[in-house]
């Protein structure tokens, strides 16, 4: 083992936080991190907003379902970004088509999620805590007004940083064999032994963590969120298209 390692291997997402604020420095150093992270093709296809506004910060908590993020030590809003490529490129047909497309989409993407992983780790290096929130997109137009982003811009991820009031139990991950094959793709079955331990695993950890204790399988768990509505994000294709990404091949036959 060694510091990295241990950091990695020690992740837990963290809720509640002290009231300290993160320095500048801080944010600087998790902002430089972020930028030292790999990127698609070296196009550093995001941007990172820091939202300190309270008002902003309380529409997030509302729509995210999560108002505590607004005591958290610091906010990020992650954002995929063509826009900025889109005014260093010589407009024509072909720049235009390919910065629409879902390859340069999906690369904005990427390039923001690996970016927020970067700052997750880096933050827990220097003692912080975080937890990373998709739950933005469950009113995506709502925030792209909020934060008046362009064009080719979409929000992918938020994320909360700060000096942890907590120290929640390491959450079991799934066994390796059910993640990690070799050569080919392994499909599973509800009633894999491997799997029917890892329910039991889980169940455990959900009876004797200190909070929110519940009889819980990761079975059960992903039945229960495939069952959510479909219709509750059903806006991000359309907030993709007000973007304007086509979501097709730049290339038509």
């Amino acid at each position: 083992m060694n510091p990295t390692l241990t950091t990695l291997l020690n992740h837990r997402s963290i809720r509640k936080f002290t009231a300290e604020k993160l320095t500048p420095t801080e944010v600087d150093t998790l902002v430089s991190a972020a930028q030292h992270a790999a990127t698609s093709t070296f196009s550093q296809q995001y941007s990172i907003i820091s939202v300190t506004d309270p008002q902003k910060l309380a529409v997030l908590g509302e729509i995210t379902g999560h108002p505590w993020l607004e005591g958290a030590g610091h906010y990020f809003l992650m954002v995929a970004d063509q826009y900025r490529n889109a005014q260093l490129t010589p407009k024509n047909a072909t720049t235009t088509a390919n910065l629409h497309s879902t390859d340069k989409l999906l690369a904005g993407i990427f390039d923001a999620a690996i970016a927020t992983e970067a700052m997750v780790t880096a933050g827990e290096s220097l003692g912080l805590g975080s937890t990373v929130m998709g739950s933005i997109l469950n009113d995506t137009l709502r925030v792209i007004s909020l934060f008046n982003l362009p064009e080719l811009t979409f929000p992918v991820l938020g994320l909360a940083v700060g000096h942890p009031a907590e120290k929640p139990a390491l959450k079991p991950r799934l066994p390796q064999e059910l993640v990690h094959f070799d050569n080919d793709y392994q499909p599973i079955t509800a009633n894999d032994p491997i799997l029917s331990g890892y329910n039991h695993l889980i169940t455990t950890y959900y009876h004797e963590r200190g909070s929110h204790q519940r009889d819980e399988t990761f079975t059960h768990h992903i039945v229960t969120e495939m069952s959510r509505d479909p219709k509750q994000r059903a806006e991000i294709l359309v907030a993709l298209a007000q973007q304007g990404f086509t979501l097709n091949s730049p290339i038509q036959d």
